[in-house]
């Protein structure tokens, strides 16, 4: 180590393994030591996207090929992808896992006449982060199966940290739901290792062909991923979870735990799934994406409470995602992925940003009703601006990074010709420009209070600061689109010229 170089250190290749390694040793440091739990998961969070960065510039400037974790050869080592995807949704986790820490520090107090909620919430949190990490770079379908599942137990419990018969109730929804997925995937792998012996997504790209076993194999994974990422009409469990959990849960619950299993069938669809005719399940996925779009929407205008109301929204949010997989025609395959990377990259701090803000308003009025907020003014009064500011990319209005993933989504639309997704577009955007309107209204009622509620600075600044990095997104969408293509199974341009 003695006069390497600063830049050859930075350019190892291990600091992917470390953004593992990191939070899940923190984790148990943080059960074993409770007292200084929050102190151990401040430290990894501010850790973490310095190995982050390390890791992309250890790709960018290098180059995408995996590696194995332990030295030993494909096929019988752990292979960890370093590829676009994976730098990007790393990244993201580590911004946005940063911001959460920082939030709970407040929203978890040192002397919380709940110590279980702060004594536990460190270590599963950490384990949540760790296991994310994991998933983003695994390279066979087996070990995806393992970091999911380690996600979905994880989240089960942070749900369930709340306490109370609700909460337990939708934590053990999810736990039946998740389990029920990961049955459906674990099934589909199972066909497909019986048919080539092997579970590495690279190999099994180049060996599978059209027959029934794999389409059923398909299927299977398909359906499970599709629970799990809560996509219309299996979207039963996610309202619930996320508004019974806690505000810093719920964020990372929206951020993280539902882009998991999408980020899977991203691989599989584009990796693992090219030989087989896909138009037919493409389509259908589109379908029930764009159904989810209005009714997440028009489900969200007529909440009464802030959580379930942003919980709806992710529920359209998903559909968006939903779209790629029929906008991935050969001459729009780069914008659909491109599109698809970068919505969830605005959404995930623009959600969590709209959970912080939700969770301060209920930590310090007791309740997130929305006539709650009438006549917020004072502190309250700026997180509602706040919320606006996060919702902007929710709503897809320029500069933000969400209105620049909806442009790439309607050019893929019209160079493929299925100018049906355009309405489906604009009417989400309508909707979710009328649900803010509506807790802005609330917020902005002439109503006089005797008083305002003291909150902390350590509650009021991370919202913010997730909320102008998602309006920022747009502004420097180039960078991440391109850290997005590194290695990425696709090709073409990301906006496509329209031909006469």
């Amino acid at each position: 180590m003695r006069n390497r170089p600063l830049t050859e250190l930075f350019l190892h290749q291990q600091w992917l393994i470390w953004l593992t390694l990191l939070p899940l040793g923190a984790a148990v440091a943080a059960f074993l030591a409770p007292q200084q739990a929050r102190w151990i998961g401040l430290a990894t969070a501010l850790l973490l996207p310095v190995c982050a960065l390390a890791g992309i510039l250890s790709v960018t400037l290098t180059h995408a090929d995996p590696i194995t974790a332990g030295g030993w050869p494909t096929p019988l080592g752990i292979e960890l992808r370093r590829d676009g995807l994976a730098l990007v949704m790393l990244a993201v986790t580590a911004l946005v896992g940063f911001i959460i820490s920082c939030y709970a520090l407040g929203y978890f107090p040192v002397h919380d006449r709940h110590y279980d909620k702060v004594r536990y919430f460190w270590p599963l949190w950490l384990f949540l982060w760790g296991s994310c990490n994991a998933l983003f770079v695994s390279g066979d379908l087996f070990n995806l199966y393992v970091t999911l599942e380690l996600v979905t137990l994880s989240s089960v419990a942070l749900i369930a940290l709340e306490g109370g018969k609700q909460a337990l109730a939708a934590a053990l929804r999810y736990l039946f739901i998740g389990l029920l997925g990961s049955l459906s995937y674990l099934l589909g792998v199972g066909l497909l290792y019986g048919s080539y012996a092997t579970v590495d997504i690279a190999l099994l790209g180049e060996m599978i062909s059209a027959t029934r076993l794999n389409h059923a194999a398909m299927a299977l994974m398909v359906a499970g991923l599709v629970l799990k990422s809560a996509l219309f009409p299996l979207h039963f469990w996610l309202p619930q979870a996320h508004t019974m959990a806690p505000a810093p849960v719920s964020a990372a619950l929206s951020a993280l735990v539902v882009k998991a299993a999408y980020v899977i069938l991203l691989r599989l669809w584009f990796e693992v799934f090219p030989a087989l005719d896909t138009f037919a399940v493409g389509h259908l996925l589109g379908l029930l994406g764009s159904i989810a779009i209005v009714w997440g929407s028009l489900m969200a205008l007529r909440q009464e409470r802030l959580k379930l109301l942003i919980a709806y929204s992710t529920v359209a949010q998903i559909g968006y995602l939903y779209l790629v997989f029929p906008l991935a025609q050969p001459e729009t395959m780069a914008a659909a992925w491109t599109g698809g990377v970068l919505l969830m990259m605005t959404h995930a701090c623009g959600k969590s940003a709209m959970f912080m803000v939700a969770g301060t308003i209920h930590h310090t009025a007791g309740s997130d009703r929305l006539s709650r907020l009438a006549g917020a003014g004072g502190p309250v009064g700026v997180l509602a601006v706040v919320f606006t500011l996060a919702a902007t990319t929710i709503i897809g209005l320029p500069p933000s990074g969400g209105f620049f993933a909806k442009w790439i989504f309607i050019n893929a639309a019209l160079v493929t010709g299925q100018w049906w997704y355009l309405p489906i577009i604009l009417s989400g955007t309508l909707l979710a420009a009328a649900y803010i309107a509506r807790v802005l209204g609330w917020a902005f009622l002439d109503v006089k209070r005797s008083s305002y509620p003291v909150i902390p600075w350590v509650m009021k600044w991370p919202p913010l600061v997730l909320s102008v990095i998602a309006l920022l997104f747009g502004l420097i969408a180039y960078e991440p689109i391109q850290i997005a293509l590194i290695g990425a199974p696709v090709h073409g341009s990301i906006m496509v010229e329209m031909t006469p």
